[in-house]
């Protein structure tokens, strides 16, 4: 073979090769663009769609007081050196409260503590200082709104244990999906034609003896709640945790059997709907395979 036809030879080898390189880097590239769109479709596995329920879970507080917390931490106006500043979360806004308190509790008791701390009016009026009577009643008053702010502090669940805001939120889980309360405003799914004709008559259903805590909903939420505190451990500097990861992926398998339970049981109904919005999950929590990197 000649130098010249050997040259040649060489030289479409290497443009195949590198016809060849150009397409795999193509098909690459797209595989990567598809799985992008694929996993914008399905969602986070693990976490889902940040909601406002969701938020008030992280923020131990109700949506509705979100708002107004808010305006209150970016408040920069310089407060009066007399007065208090804003707490960050005020435990008139929350509804649980640390050490297992209600707000009615909360509320009874500082009535009760200004009632026993009010200055004594002088009987003998002749003899009274109206004055010194007002300056008395303005350092009470004073005194009262600081020991009313050192108190939101205290019982405040942005102050409370991991152990006590993880509480506070399955109660409110509890109150939010179980369905001695969204019975009455969540509609259920039709039943089957097959079940209606083994219904009979007699039947009558069993009577509900207190909150509903066993629902599938309710586990979900529960679920959901754990395993946003196992990620962002997960996902800080504990990220060689072989424990905590191990808890993470039997938490998230658990709720996508739950999932699937009540996706073949419930699509379609009021329950179903109402879960997914407020917990904001996708489809990638219960399809497919979730793998915790």
């Amino acid at each position: 073979m000649k130098p010249q036809e050997r040259r040649r030879g060489h030289f479409e080898v290497r443009e195949a090769q590198n016809r060849a390189r150009q397409r795999k880097a193509a098909n690459l590239a797209r595989q990567a663009e598809l799985k992008e769109q694929r996993t914008a479709l399905l969602g986070d596995p693990i976490r889902g769609v940040t909601t406002p329920f969701i938020k008030s879970l992280d923020s131990d507080l109700p949506p509705e007081a979100t708002t107004s917390v808010e305006a209150l931490s970016h408040n920069t106006s310089s407060p009066s050196p007399s007065e208090p500043p804003p707490s960050p979360a005020h435990a008139t806004d929350e509804a649980f409260l640390n050490y297992r308190l209600s707000k009615s509790e909360l509320i009874d008791s500082l009535e009760y503590s200004r009632s026993l701390s009010e200055p004594l009016i002088a009987t003998d009026r002749a003899h009274a200082d109206p004055a010194m009577e007002a300056e008395e009643a303005k350092i009470h008053d004073l005194g009262h709104k600081v020991a009313t702010e050192a108190l939101s502090r205290i019982v405040s669940l942005a102050n409370a244990s991991s152990k006590e805001r993880t509480r506070a939120n399955v109660q409110r889980i509890i109150d939010t999906f179980g369905r001695h309360s969204t019975d009455n405003h969540v509609r259920a799914k039709a039943p089957s034609l097959q079940s209606t004709y083994l219904t009979t008559a007699e039947q009558k259903p069993t009577p509900r003896a207190g909150p509903d805590t066993g629902s599938s909903e309710v586990q979900i939420g529960i679920l959901t709640a754990k395993i946003r505190i196992l990620a962002d451990r997960y996902e800080g500097a504990n990220r060689n945790d072989k424990v905590n990861k191990r808890n993470l992926r039997l938490l998230l398998h658990r709720r996508q059997k739950l999932l699937k339970y009540m996706e073949k049981k419930e699509r379609g109904s009021g329950r179903w709907f109402n879960m997914i919005d407020k917990l904001g999950l996708t489809e990638a929590t219960w399809k497919g395979q979730i793998a915790v990197q």
